[in-house]
């Protein structure tokens, strides 16, 4: 496979019922302009050479025979754009009778046809009165080409292997593209000609995104469009693209010009979810469809890597739509917090106890912590927060942990860490005014015992506030806010935490808890590990140090969700953060990250239990197993030769 990415697209052109030349005509034209795009596959709808609504106009002679003819000049025009394909519909007669074909041609010759699987006889469709089923493999000759009508043919690109089903198939229970999946097929083209009805699209668009998620492909769909007939029916002319469950690219319906979409099919990421998930594997076995695939293939030519022709979503973890987001939220806290709540009743832990830090994360962990406890319909009161001013503590975070804890009712404890870290420095003779590690996670790891001890002396169990961000990049104190009982927010990245805190202040009836949290939010994320500045604000801020968290958070996802490369990721950030960061900031951080992440696994390897969340998780007895000393040499080479 040259590249990761292949560039198809769906095709709904102007037709003129049964004028096969105007049909050709503009074929070519639009074949013409997609070849200028980059364009590899083109697909055009069902009878699209002929138009869908022929009826009793296909046992005529004289269509059929200018069908034949199209396919020859469309062929000859196929030959000026090389390495690209082309799938159209058409009427071919075959010693069983007329068969209804997708037909693929490139480089100047037809290369076969796959006959429609399932022909309806129901509603409005009553196709068996034109169309018979072709069954095994038949001949016909198409001007001075003999070619195939056969099911399990593919076009080959270099690897990336693309299986034809028409309209009907992809309604059935078991739709042909299913087996042609299991059989290698990473795209999947569906030639359609789907007539319009009240709720009928929001129906096929699931048909078509569940499809290609159960397949792990690509599904490409082109549906009959403007110039059809009306004399009972309408044809809004669709074209979908859809990868993995994800809609890539759509068309504006009810046009009555041309309806294109375009886009480029991530193959390299179906490829890694095929050898990922052992269940289509095992499919393959058990179905035994080891059936002889007929692949015919096409070189492509090597194009440039200009601008990706799919949407890449800067922010991964978190929905761009409010109201998905907005139900995200509800229901990450809902796992949560049941999660937290089977933890302490396995437990019979009587109380909670959690630091809190006016931060980003341990204010998630309360929220979680608070929502448990009215979901166990239990006293608030026993949730023990401690908040433990230390030499970086300033006033804006230190009045914030104090107001969120009044305002939800829980018990508070303010213990400073300041006379017993020196007492600590004077032991291990450490000087104070030496601001260096020692100095930072003496901090944290007191911290961390102050809350074990009180836990054991209540009762109660720790809660952890560290997430998924910090975990990637080791960014937490090996034995101090790195470990607790439970660490409820290890499958929150950064970027999603912020929301989850914003979601709960629009939520909450309580004006003071609302404007605390808001003023977290608005608040530098930082561990306040050192002096704050002259002014009295924080001077040791997170995202200075490691590098911008949605940065971070988006090649986590990228790397763990995919097992992309860092040229990748690095071309898709370049794309996706377009005109934020510039290049050698994105190329920076993405070192750092690589660094960090291969150099703190160990942390990850004793990690407390936690609730999964999302797609993305580094627990250790879960989805992501690594040794913790292995070398980061391959990829942090391949980020310094960008």
């Amino acid at each position: 496979m040259k590249s990761d990415f292949f560039r198809v697209a769906a095709v709904s052109p102007k037709v003129n019922v049964a004028d096969c030349e105007f049909n050709t005509l503009q074929i070519i034209d639009v074949c013409n302009r997609l070849y200028e795009q980059n364009v590899r596959f083109a697909v055009f709808p069902e009878m699209s050479v002929t138009g869908y609504t022929c009826a009793d106009l296909f046992h005529s002679t004289t269509i059929l025979d200018a069908a034949c003819r199209s396919l020859v000049k469309i062929a000859k025009e196929t030959a000026f754009w090389k390495g690209m394909t082309v799938i159209v519909g058409a009427p071919l007669r075959t010693e069983s009778g007329l068969a209804n074909c997708g037909v693929a041609i490139a480089n100047g010759e037809i290369l076969f046809a796959v006959p429609k699987t399932y022909i309806p006889n129901y509603n409005e469709f009553y196709e068996r009165r034109w169309w018979h089923p072709v069954s095994g493999l038949e001949e016909v000759t198409i001007g001075e080409q003999t070619i195939t009508i056969a099911h399990n043919q593919t076009v080959n690109h270099d690897g990336v292997k693309i299986a034809i089903e028409i309209c009907e198939d992809l309604w059935a229970p078991v739709p042909p593209s299913t087996d042609d999946a299991l059989n290698g097929a990473q795209i999947i083209v569906n030639l359609s000609a789907s007539n319009d009805l009240i709720g009928k699209y929001e129906y096929l668009t699931r048909l078509i995104t569940q499809q290609s998620s159960r397949c792990l492909a690509a599904y490409v769909y082109a549906s009959a469009g403007f110039g059809e007939s009306s004399t009972d029916l309408v044809f809004d002319g669709k074209t979908i693209i859809a990868e993995n469950g994800k809609i890539l690219a759509a068309n504006q319906r009810f046009s009555i010009e041309e309806n294109i979409a375009i886009a480029d099919i991530d193959v390299a990421n179906l490829n890694h979810d095929r050898l990922h998930n052992t269940s289509f594997s095992q499919c393959i076995k058990n179905e035994a469809l080891y059936y002889n695939l007929m692949d015919y293939g096409i070189e492509t030519e090597d194009a440039e890597e200009g601008t990706l022709l799919r949407p890449i979503d800067p922010h991964p973890f978190v929905p761009a739509d409010k109201g998905d987001r907005d139900a995200r939220c509800r229901e990450i806290i809902a796992i949560q917090s049941l999660g937290l709540a089977r933890r302490l009743e396995a437990t019979h832990c009587k109380r909670l106890v959690i630091g809190i830090s006016g931060g980003l994360d341990s204010t998630l962990a309360l929220l979680v912590a608070v929502n448990t406890f009215d979901l166990l319909h239990r006293d608030r009161a026993d949730i023990i927060g401690v908040t433990m001013p230390g030499f970086g503590t300033t006033d804006r975070t230190y009045n914030n942990a104090l107001t969120l804890m009044t305002t939800l009712g829980i018990t508070q404890r303010e213990i400073s860490v300041v006379p017993a870290v020196k007492q600590h420095f004077s032991d291990i003779g450490h000087d104070a005014d030496i601001h260096d590690v020692t100095y930072e996670n003496a901090q944290a790891r007191y911290r961390t015992m102050l809350l074990m001890d009180i836990a054991n002396k209540e009762g109660g169990m720790v809660l952890g506030t560290g997430d998924l961000s910090e975990l990637a990049l080791g960014w937490a104190t090996y034995n101090g806010d790195h470990m607790s009982m439970y660490g409820v927010n290890a499958g929150v990245p950064k970027t999603l935490v912020r929301h989850l805190v914003g979601w709960y202040a629009s939520q909450t009836d309580n004006a003071d808890t609302a404007a605390a949290l808001r003023d977290v939010l608005d608040t530098p994320i930082s561990p306040e590990l050192l002096p704050a500045d002259k002014e009295g604000k924080i001077a040791q801020k997170t995202e200075d140090l490691v590098g911008p968290y949605e940065l971070h958070d988006f090649f986590l996802y990228r790397f763990i969700r995919f097992g992309e490369r860092p040229k990748k990721i690095y071309r898709l950030a370049r794309q996706a953060f377009d005109g934020v960061y510039d290049d050698a900031t994105i190329r920076r951080w993405l070192r750092e990250f690589f660094r960090r992440f291969f150099a703190q696994q160990f942390k990850r390897s004793c990690l407390p239990d936690g609730p999964k969340v999302g797609s993305v998780c580094l627990s250790p007895r879960g989805d992501w197993r690594m040794p913790s000393d292995a070398s980061s040499a391959l990829w942090l080479k391949e980020i310094d030769e960008l």
